[in-house]
């Protein structure tokens, strides 16, 4: 059997797309964490942006998200992109407009000041405004992106909704204030053995660390938080 390494960081949304894949595809694979501040030689090697994940699959090096997520659909059973061809190009779409959401999350956690934050917020609303209005037309007979099945698409998403797991606790953004079909997706997208399995117990409290460690507008929510508390 081929031996597949998925190197990985603990608090990368990328990593977590492909271990999700991974999962519902019921391969058998190791995880191999690196730290990102000090990135070893033999990762740098395998990685040319130094950035994770990577896949290795008998010494081969795989890296970036996508190639990982294409890779898979090409060689593993159980695909997660549909078979009609317009609709397995519309569902690459709509995970590049994921890619979007996750760097507008990036800058929504890395805001300096409140101005920053709520332009950051309100980017992170209209494109989910945009995820909202899809859903109308595939929300119909269950609960995920295409309905009854579960899609790369979801395993794209469901990385960027975790993040609101913490944010929640630190304050209503209203992200996804008048959105239901969304926030019915972000909720079935949680309950999903993949995506829970996606990450350790750990992983709130790494994220909740390193909001802190930012110096940024949320640091400063917070902040704010534990002062009242």
């Amino acid at each position: 059997m081929t031996k597949l390494v998925l190197v990985s960081h603990n608090l990368c949304p990328y990593v977590q797309r492909a271990a999700i894949s991974l999962l519902e595809k019921g391969v058998a694979f190791e995880r191999r964490d690196v730290d990102l501040a000090n990135k070893p030689d033999w990762f740098l090697e395998i990685s040319p942006l130094g950035k994770t994940p990577v896949l290795t699959v008998a010494g081969e090096a795989i890296f970036e998200s996508s190639a990982i997520l294409e890779y898979l659909e090409d060689t593993q059973a159980a695909p997660l992109h549909p078979d009609d061809p317009v609709l397995r190009a519309r569902h690459r779409g709509w995970i590049e407009v994921g890619s979007a959401v996750l760097n507008d999350i990036a800058g929504l956690y890395g805001a300096k000041d409140r101005d920053t934050f709520n332009a950051k917020t309100a980017a992170l609303k209209a494109k989910f405004q945009r995820v909202e209005d899809a859903l109308e037309d595939t929300l119909g007979d269950g609960p995920y992106f295409s309905g009854a099945a579960f899609s790369l698409v979801d395993a794209v998403y469901a990385p960027a909704f975790r993040y609101f797991d913490t944010f929640d606790r630190i304050g209503d953004f209203g992200v996804f204030t008048d959105l239901p079909k969304t926030k019915a997706w972000r909720k079935a997208l949680a309950q999903r053995p993949s995506v829970i399995a996606a990450i350790d117990g750990g992983y709130p409290k790494r994220l909740h660390d390193f909001l802190i460690r930012r110096n940024s507008f949320i640091s400063e929510l917070i902040a704010e938080q534990s002062a009242s508390v």
